[in-house]
């Protein structure tokens, strides 16, 4: 006990980054749960590394061989010492199976998200899709339609040589919807404690709460954007540039996000329908097919 209290002590007095046990600050709501699970499966590993490192040198202080002449008892099995570390570690997994169960569920409710972008993965860098306007999020209830929740979009395309960043509105629930023009990515931002597969064929999607503003919208900005801005990437390794397919993730009050998708429509970057060819293609959704046929693919 003497030995907890003091790595307690220890832990309080450093920066918060060790109290974290090394994960990133959250960002958003739904972190707070996944830091809340690594943080506990790190104390119940130290608790149960002490216990048994104590345990051992315990063993080998009491039970040492005082002279020659003197011979341990000779113990064949006992019983309950048996019992125990046969059924302590299982109640450990049942303990920590729950409470994985309970995050993943609380990481996977998509709530009742006010926004939604739509977000392309391809060979090899992002494609972003903020809705202008308001959204109807029912047009999500079936994503293989040609339905979507904005009737216009602002978009943002990465390139090798231009890393795209992704904007969000500050205290709001964002849903994203995650397609792949080519092979399988996945999309990933370690500050909101959550990344997900996006695979050819099908859409998959998560949303995310966001915490308060970090950064300001800039029109003179190179990405309309100043301030503190976090990394994104594609955690799936998806061909021999899967390096460069990194993001900036800006976090904005809702009326800097409201100003800065309005910009990227007047800067020309608007369409219909969300683009979905990402950046093999600055055509809309109904025209990739067509685009893919000139690709050969």
């Amino acid at each position: 006990m003497a030995t907890l209290t003091a790595g307690a002590l220890l832990l309080s007095g450093c920066s918060d980054e060790a109290a974290r046990f090394g994960f990133p600050e959250p960002r958003s709501e739904q972190g707070e749960h996944n830091l809340a699970l690594w943080q506990g499966a790190w104390w119940a590993a130290l608790i149960t590394g002490v216990l048994t490192w104590g345990l051992i040198f315990w063993a080998i202080w009491r039970y040492r061989r005082r002279s020659d002449a003197d011979v341990p008892v000779q113990t064949r099995y006992n019983l309950p010492l048996e019992i125990f570390y046969t059924v302590a570690p299982v109640l450990m997994v049942i303990v920590f199976f729950d409470h994985t169960v309970k995050v993943q569920n609380e990481m996977l409710d998509n709530g009742n998200p006010t926004n939604v972008i739509e977000v392309t993965g391809q060979q090899w860098q992002w494609t972003f899709n903020h809705g202008i306007g308001e959204p109807d999020v029912s047009a999500d209830d079936n994503l293989v339609d040609d339905e979507y929740p904005y009737d216009r979009y602002g978009y943002v395309v990465g390139t090798g040589s231009h890393i795209p960043t992704l904007v969000l509105p500050e205290k709001t629930t964002t849903r994203f919807n995650l397609r792949s023009a080519d092979v399988i990515h996945n999309f990933g931002v370690p500050d909101f404690g959550m990344r997900m597969d996006v695979v050819p064929g099908r859409v998959n999607h998560y949303s995310i709460t966001t915490k308060e503003a970090t950064a300001t919208f800039d029109a003179n900005a190179e990405d309309l954007i100043d301030g503190t801005t976090f990394r994104g990437a594609c955690y799936e390794l998806c061909g021999v540039y899967h390096a460069r397919m990194i993001f900036k993730v800006a976090i904005l009050s809702e009326g800097d996000y409201k100003s800065y998708v309005d910009t990227l429509a007047q800067n020309g970057f608007e369409a219909e329908r969300p683009l979905l060819g990402g950046g093999k293609s600055t055509r809309p959704a109904d025209d990739v097919a067509a685009h893919n046929e000139e690709e050969g693919e």
